[in-house]
């Protein structure tokens, strides 16, 4: 590989044909050096945390959407419920497969820190990490557009829901999100364009920093303008069924008012709790996701614009800020979970009773569209 590991360690000038290493020979380092840098080993405990976290985090939100499903096989949840089960078991495999790849790269380091040499990885090895990277990061992106998407068409169209938005579509969709982060993945597999070791020498992905060929740059220009539009997609959707929401809640007030002036009763209509549970659950992903993942690409893509600009920047600190919004992004796979497990009706109703507790806001109903199709059906 032309780009070689960074560290932010001193090595010395060594020749080893025992192993795959490359060393660095600075003209003022010795092998005694007395670097606190040196001295003290890489640390991962983190990322032995992070993973683990991430990793039961994810179960434990997969076992709420099982017991929610089997309790209530509702026909306007269903594609939710598979779409949301889907973007979990993409954070559970990404977080373990791309945690256990770094952490060998990890181990790596410590392995032959002693030796005050760099390990670089087998070319393959590089093309499979960098490949993991660009997939199971792509994938939850999509499906949390997909997700806003079908939520937008279930409460401004409630009646065509049904129509539109089959099984069989919300199956192609997985998909058709599938194939499209697969092949974006794989073309460097193919040696269109390629992946590349990155700093601090833990994890491999496109390059960006270093210089690029029109290939590699295309390749990252297309991955990050990839993200931000669902992002776009995800903010625009969620912003227009919340205030569908909004705007029912406002007319059932205005409805509720006007009858009890007229009768001095009212029994109030369902409140859309579903509705209310997944908008919730919808916002929540994207912010989350918003705030994980613009960082990092929206850095991607201002150092490719800068790169088909002429413009070069000093290395070290740009890798740094890349690394920074690699770690900020990878806790979207561990927040994700977390949605499900705290953002639940039953949670959200004893939140809302302990903020309001002379007021019932949610009821066993069903959604918005059920409770539209019943209005329908009593005309």
């Amino acid at each position: 590989m032309e780009n070689r590991f960074t560290s932010s360690f001193p090595v010395s000038c060594q020749n080893s044909r025992d192993y795959n290493l490359t060393t660095i020979c600075p003209d003022n380092q010795t092998v005694n050096s007395t670097s606190p840098a040196l001295l003290n080993p890489p640390a991962f405990g983190m990322s032995y945390f992070t993973m683990t976290l991430g990793a039961l985090s994810n179960l434990t939100a997969l076992a709420i959407l099982a017991h929610s499903y089997a309790r209530l096989r509702r026909r306007a949840k269903v594609p939710f419920l598979l779409l949301a089960s889907v973007l979990l078991v993409n954070d559970l495999a990404g977080h373990v497969i791309t945690g256990a790849l770094a952490l060998h790269l990890h181990l790596g380091r410590v392995k032959h820190h002693w030796l005050a040499v760099i390990v670089e990885p087998p070319p393959v090895y590089c093309k499979l990490f960098g490949g993991c990277m660009v997939f199971f990061g792509l994938c939850p992106l999509l499906l949390g557009s997909a997700m806003a998407v079908e939520r937008c068409i279930g409460i401004t169209q409630p009646l065509l829901h049904p129509t539109i938005v089959t099984m069989t579509r919300v199956r192609l969709t997985v998909l058709l999100i599938t194939f499209t982060a697969l092949v974006l993945a794989g073309l460097p597999l193919l040696n269109v364009g390629d992946y590349k070791p990155q700093f601090p020498g833990t994890w491999c992905f496109l390059p960006v920093n270093s210089l690029l060929s029109i290939t590699d740059a295309n390749l990252a220009l297309a991955f990050s303008t990839l993200g931000l539009v669902t992002l776009t997609v995800s903010v625009v959707s969620n912003t227009i069924s919340g205030l569908k929401l909004f705007q029912a809640r406002f007319k059932d007030r205005c409805v509720k008012s006007t009858i009890t002036r007229r009768h001095g009763s009212y029994s109030s209509s369902p409140l859309h709790s579903l509705d209310v549970e997944m908008m919730t659950q919808l916002a929540a992903i994207t912010v989350v996701s918003c705030v994980c993942w613009s960082p990092f690409l929206i850095y991607i893509l201002i150092s490719v614009s800068r790169f088909y600009e002429g413009i070069r920047r000093p290395r070290r600190p740009c890798e740094k800020m890349l690394l920074l919004a690699l770690r900020l992004a990878s806790w979207n796979q561990i927040l994700d979970p977390w949605v499900y497990i705290l953002l639940r009706r039953a949670v959200l109703r004893r939140l809302l009773q302990l903020l309001q507790p002379d007021r019932l806001v949610f009821t066993h109903s069903g959604s918005y569209a059920d409770s539209h199709r019943k209005k329908i059906s009593l005309h």
